[in-house]
C-alpha cells in the first residue's frame, strides 16, 4: 500500500538538510546536472567465503537429479543468469514429473530476500522515508515529489499484511521456501519427503555426516529440513543473491552521474500524485545505510487482468485470491486481505521478461500503461463480458474485488480523466527502471 508523508521530526530534518544544502546544490547544478546532490554512504553486505554449510546448500541448489524429472533444479527457475529470476517470457515455469505440467504463478525472484521479515498483519511499517531522498532532490532541482496530506489521512492506523515469502507470504524463512518446491507437484514433483531424503543421502552423505553428524541420515524430514537451511545459507552467503551494484546504488553514493530521462524517471516514480511507484517500492536507504529493497514487504490486491495463457484459466470458477488460497489456507477467514499479492523488489525489474503474480504482462511498459489505463480506460485492459459489458477486476470472484486499491493513484481516476501519466512519462519511468540493474561499473 502506498505510503503517508513521515513523521514530524523526520520533517523537520528535511526542512534543515535543505536549508543546509538546497542552495550549495543550486549553485554546482549547472556544473554537475544528474549527480545526487545528497550523496549516502551505503552498508553492502561483506563478501567472504562460502562456509561449508553454504556451499553444501549451493551445490544442492543446482542439483536437477533432486527433481521428479531429474531434470529441474533451484536454479532450472531461479537462473543465476537472470539475477535468480525466470530466463523467458513463459507466463509460469513448467515441472512436474515429465517437465510438462504448469502451475498458475509466476516466478518470483530469489533475489534480495535476505532481509525479508516473518509474515504479520498488523499497522504498517514506517518505511514512508523512501520519499525524503526524493523529495530533497526535487525540491533542489525545482520540481515536486511530496506525499500528500490526504494520504498521510488514509493511511493512518491501516493493518496490512506484510512479509513472507512466495506470492501469499506462507512462508516465514528461507529454509520454508525451498521445501515448497521439492513437493508441489507441478514443480520439481517429488513424491514425499522420503523420496527427497534417499535422493540426499546417495549424493551428499559424506557432506551432511559432517556438518551434522552421521545420525541425520537415518530421519528423513530431519535430513531434508537441514538440506534446504543449507540452500537458504547459499542464498544468505553468496553475494550474489544481494549485490546492491546496480546505478542505483551508485547514484546513491555519488559516484554516477543520471540522464535527464532517469532523472525525470526517478522523480515522476516519486511523484505521489502521479505515478506514485516509491509509495510501495521504497527507494530510500535506511537509517542504518542499508540499500533500499524497493519493496515496503506489504501486499495489495491491483486487480490485474486473467492470464488466458494459464490453463488453470480455462475453468472459469478457478481464482487465485492470494493470502486466501490455493496454496495458503490459515488467511481464508479474513476475507479483508482475499486477492492480495507481495509487493515484489523492482531490483532487476527491467531484465524481467514476465510481471505480475500470473504473468500475463511481458513488458515494462504494458505494466506501465496497466497503471495508467485500468481506471480511466478499463476497456484497454480488460475484456468485454457476454452482455457487451467491461468486465473489470476478471481474475478475481466477486467478493474479493472490494479490496482492489482504489485510493492511492494512480489508481484514484476514474473513466474519462487524463491518465496519470504521458507517454513520454512512462519511458522516462522505464529509464530509470533500467538503473535498477545490478552489474554497472560507476564512474568513480
Amino acid at each position: 500500500m502506498a505510503k503517508a508523508g513521515g513523521p514530524l521530526l523526520r520533517a523537520a530534518i528535511f526542512v534543515l538538510a535543505l536549508a543546509a544544502g538546497g542552495a550549495a546544490f543550486a549553485a554546482d547544478s549547472a556544473q554537475a546536472p544528474g549527480w545526487n546532490p545528497f550523496p549516502v554512504r551505503l552498508q553492502r553486505p561483506p563478501a567472504a567465503p562460502l562456509s561449508m554449510m553454504a556451499e553444501l546448500g549451493r551445490r544442492i541448489f543446482h542439483d536437477a537429479s533432486l527433481s521428479g524429472s531429474g531434470k529441474q533444479s533451484c536454479a532450472s527457475c531461479h537462473d543465476p543468469a537472470n539475477h535468480y529470476g525466470p530466463d523467458g517470457a513463459a507466463p509460469v515455469a513448467l515441472g512436474g514429473p515429465g517437465g510438462r505440467d504448469q502451475g498458475f504463478r509466476a516466478v518470483p525472484s530469489l533475489a534480495y530476500l535476505e532481509r525479508q521479515p516473518v509474515f504479520s498483519v498488523g499497522p504498517e511499517a514506517d518505511e514512508d522515508e523512501g520519499t525524503t531522498l526524493a523529495q530533497m532532490v526535487a525540491r533542489s532541482g525545482g520540481a515536486r515529489a511530496a506525499k500528500t496530506a490526504r494520504n498521510t489521512a488514509q493511511s493512518a492506523g491501516d493493518v496490512v499484511p506484510q512479509g513472507g515469502l512466495f506470492w501469499d507470504g506462507r512462508a516465514d524463512t528461507l529454509q520454508q521456501q525451498a521445501m515448497g518446491p521439492l513437493l508441489n507437484p507441478v514443480e520439481m514433483a517429488n513424491p514425499s519427503v522420503a523420496s527427497v531424503a534417499a535422493k540426499l543421502r546417495a549424493a551428499y552423505a559424506p557432506g551432511f555426516t559432517q556438518l551434522f553428524g552421521p545420525g541425520v541420515l537415518d530421519n528423513a524430514a530431519l535430513l531434508v529440513g537441514e538440506a534446504m537451511f543449507a540452500v537458504a545459507r547459499y542464498q544468505i552467503e553468496d553475494a550474489s543473491f544481494h549485490p546492491y551494484t546496480s546505478k542505483f546504488d551508485y547514484w546513491l553514493e555519488g559516484r554516477t552521474r543520471f540522464s535527464p530521462a532517469e532523472m525525470r524517471g526517478y522523480l515522476l516514480f516519486n511523484d505521489p500524485a502521479r505515478a506514485n511507484c516509491g509509495g510501495c517500492h521504497v527507494d530510500q536507504p535506511g537509517r542504518d545505510g542499508l540499500p533500499p529493497r524497493f519493496t515496503d514487504g506489504q501486499f495489495e490486491a491491483l486487480g490485474a487482468p486473467r492470464n488466458p495463457a494459464l490453463r488453470i484459466n480455462r475453468d472459469p470458477k478457478f481464482f487465485d485470491r492470494g493470502i486466501c488460497g490455493p496454496y495458503r489456507t490459515d488467511m481464508r477467514a479474513d476475507t479483508r486481505f482475499c486477492g492480495m499479492f507481495a509487493t515484489p523488489t523492482l531490483r532487476n525489474v527491467a531484465t524481467r521478461r514476465v510481471f505480475f503474480h500470473n504473468g500475463v504482462f511481458h513488458s515494462l511498459r504494458a505494466v506501465l500503461d496497466f497503471y495508467n489505463d485500468r481506471d480511466v480506460a478499463p476497456g484497454k485492459v480488460y475484456p468485454r463480458a457476454a452482455d457487451g459489458s467491461i468486465a473489470k477486476y476478471d481474475d478475481m470472484p466477486p467478493a474479493d474485488r472490494a479490496n482492489v486499491d482504489t485510493i492511492d493513484p494512480p489508481f484514484d481516476r476514474h473513466p474519462g480523466q487524463a491518465p496519470a501519466m504521458s507517454a513520454q512519462d512512462e519511458a522516462d519511468i522505464i529509464a530509470f527502471l533500467d538503473t535498477l540493474t545490478d552489474g554497472f561499473a560507476p564512474e568513480r
